[in-house]
């Protein structure tokens, strides 16, 4: 028997719960399949923070920041917890000017600092000229956010989607429990989304990469900026729990087969840790942990929002993608509905 609804959303990461409340709020009804669990460690939405910032040097990203910004407002007040931690960030980079430019033309408060001055203030060492700090900033508290994003939404978990078939009248999608027919289907799959689109025939140009990423257990309990380094290599560092730090180095991870099974890459946790040790004075340099996440990569870092017929596809992703999810989402249910 097939089983008839309003809209399909495939996948339950951030982007897909972000379409689902989106176009729950616009008053369609969607049903969102999930091949695993919400919250499993399979994908790229999982772990406990990822870096909230407003500080790129492309204005369109700043704008789409801004945006995201008060929608994840609206979700706390609405979930009743908190899900940004707005402790601000460190941006180090060899042209500093850049960065303070596009902040200043969009209207973003920011502030050059001394690398004596980021010392004093928060307690990091470089050796980097000038930092560029940023106050609206900090981390998402990613697991709660997921969990607030799902309230509400009729999600089916173990509920894989094998094959989407665009019709006259809409769309099938064929799962292993039985088809059910939708008016559209959003397809927010991450790292799986490529194959199955391209048996709808839609090429999603994306490569999936294995990224690892390690923690560290600082000297003391204290409030951490997020941090981002652009010299030599791209280096991430955010809080991640009481007393710890995630670290991480931006697009490292080789192409990879989303259903394999990943382990951490050696090399990156011994870079990893010797930039952790130095920046943030630690005792240990050794990690506490390590673990590999799933990184859907463009050639440019940006995203694949658009319609093919009845099915919208939304690829928010590249690494950056979890902060604007709010804003993705209502593009995502705009393009839908």
């Amino acid at each position: 028997m097939v089983q008839k609804t309003d809209v399909v959303v495939v996948g339950a990461g951030v982007m897909g719960l972000a379409a689902g409340r989106a176009l729950a709020k616009a008053g369609r009804e969607p049903v969102v399949l999930e091949q695993f669990r919400v919250g499993h460690a399979h994908g790229s939405s999982h772990g406990a923070t990822r870096i909230f910032r407003l500080a790129y040097e492309e204005p369109e990203w700043v704008r789409l920041a801004q945006e995201a910004l008060p929608l994840w407002r609206e979700l706390e007040a609405e979930s009743g917890e908190p899900l940004l931690e707005l402790t601000g960030l460190i941006d180090l980079s060899d042209d500093p000017e850049r960065l303070t430019r596009t902040l200043d033309a969009t209207g973003t408060a920011n502030e050059l600092l001394t690398a004596g001055e980021v010392e004093h203030r928060f307690g990091l060492v470089t050796d980097c000229y000038k930092a560029v700090w940023q106050a609206d900033a900090g981390v998402v508290l990613a697991d709660q956010a997921v969990r607030a994003l799902a309230a509400g939404l009729e999600v089916r978990e173990d509920a894989r989607v094998t094959a989407l078939v665009p019709r006259r009248d809409g769309v099938r999608v064929e799962t292993e429990e039985g088809p059910i027919d939708a008016d559209v289907a959003v397809v927010a799959a991450g790292a799986w989304a490529r194959r199955l689109l391209a048996h709808a025939g839609i090429d999603l140009p994306v490569t999936p990469t294995r990224e690892t990423v390690a923690y560290f257990r600082l000297p003391e309990e204290r409030a951490l900026p997020s941090v981002i380094d652009y010299r030599h290599r791209v280096i991430y560092a955010l809080a991640s729990g009481p007393g710890t730090v995630k670290v991480g180095v931006h697009h490292s991870g080789p192409p990879t087969d989303p259903e394999a099974t990943g382990v951490p890459d050696d090399a990156i946790v011994r870079f990893a840790s010797d930039w952790a040790a130095r920046t943030f004075q630690l005792a240990d340099p050794g990690p506490v942990a390590v673990e590999t996440c799933l990184y859907t990569n463009t050639s440019d870092e940006r995203f694949v929002v658009e319609r093919h017929g009845p099915i919208v596809v939304c690829s928010a992703c590249s690494g950056h993608g979890f902060k604007f999810a709010p804003a993705v989402g209502r593009q995502v249910a705009q393009l839908a509905t």
